[in-house]
């Protein structure tokens, strides 16, 4: 029987055409160029925001930082706060929205949801929700309506998702079981994202690092059990130094946000191979929602 992630999988590039057409405006609480915003988010969302954060400094729109929701500093001054949130009841998002000084917005796949009544402006994706614990195509329907108000033709990576759904996977990439994403710049946090994935839906030993920091002693763990997976362009040699050790080196040449589909999908064909129910991660619900006394913090 088909799973509720595969499907969400599936429908990720229709969610990313509805997501970028038309691109919002700055009207919609979208940050204006200038700005120096903080964007923040919790588990998927955070890596998102850290994915939007670097695209939006590389095409000069301004300073933009990424933080867990938590982890905002305090008494750090920003002209707008972006949290992502896509159940919109995560309290650490909450809390926070309901606390910052600055005008904050909020893009979220559920109307009414607390998170939008805390926040001064909200976006709401809501073609883009899911029923799986574990997220996908909100997440990446979210950088793609970033990625559009930035100026990006996503055109081509809404193409290559279409690629990413139909190709198969990696010959024998099942068959390992220790699993690195690497990226570079704003891949970072896809690949950050990738690797939890792999830990949510099937239990696997994943990890992730920026692609220059591979050499530097994660590659000591790579061996004939491991695949490493470069979202974006490699650096060079470092290929030839995977393949050396015994791993499977993983390139693909698509739009970084869609070879993260084939992770997504990789993901959830480990768990059926394991007997696991991608749809329902141990330990894992669709939001955390805490006590009041777990988060509380002034800003």
């Amino acid at each position: 029987m088909t799973t509720h992630v595969e499907r969400e999988i599936a429908g990720q590039p229709a969610c990313w055409r509805q997501a970028a057409a038309p691109a919002p405006d700055e009207s919609a609480g979208l940050p204006r160029r200038g700005e120096r915003v903080a964007v923040v988010g919790c588990g998927t969302s955070y890596f998102v925001a850290q994915s939007y954060a670097r695209l939006r400094e590389e095409a000069g729109h301004g300073e933009t930082d990424a933080f867990a929701a938590s982890e905002l500093p305090r008494g750090r001054v920003y002209d707008r706060c972006l949290a992502l949130c896509r159940s919109g009841t995560t309290t650490e998002v909450v809390d926070l929205l309901g606390q910052v000084s600055a005008p904050s917005t909020v893009i979220t796949a559920v109307a009414g949801s607390p998170a939008v009544a805390a926040a001064g402006q909200a976006l709401v994706l809501d073609f883009a929700d899911e029923r799986s614990v574990v997220q996908t195509r909100f997440a990446t329907s979210t950088l793609i309506l970033l990625r559009a108000h930035l100026g990006d033709d996503v055109l081509p990576a809404i193409a290559d998702a279409e690629v990413a759904l139909r190709q198969p996977l990696p010959d024998g990439v099942t068959g390992r079981t220790q699993f690195t994403f690497l990226g570079a710049g704003w891949t970072v946090g896809l690949a950050a994202e990738a690797a939890l994935k792999m830990r949510e839906a099937a239990l696997s030993w994943a990890e992730s690092y920026p692609a220059m920091e591979y050499r530097h002693g994660p590659i000591a763990v790579t061996d004939e059990r491991s695949a490493v997976w470069m979202l974006g362009t490699a650096p060079a040699g470092l290929a030839a130094q995977v393949t050396a050790t015994g791993g499977m080196w993983i390139e693909q040449d698509l739009d970084p946000l869609a070879s993260l589909i084939g992770a997504q999908r990789l993901a959830v064909a480990l768990a059926h191979a394991r007997g696991l129910n991608p749809d329902a991660p141990r330990h894992l619900t669709r939001s955390v929602i805490l006590p009041p006394a777990v988060t509380g913090r002034d800003l």
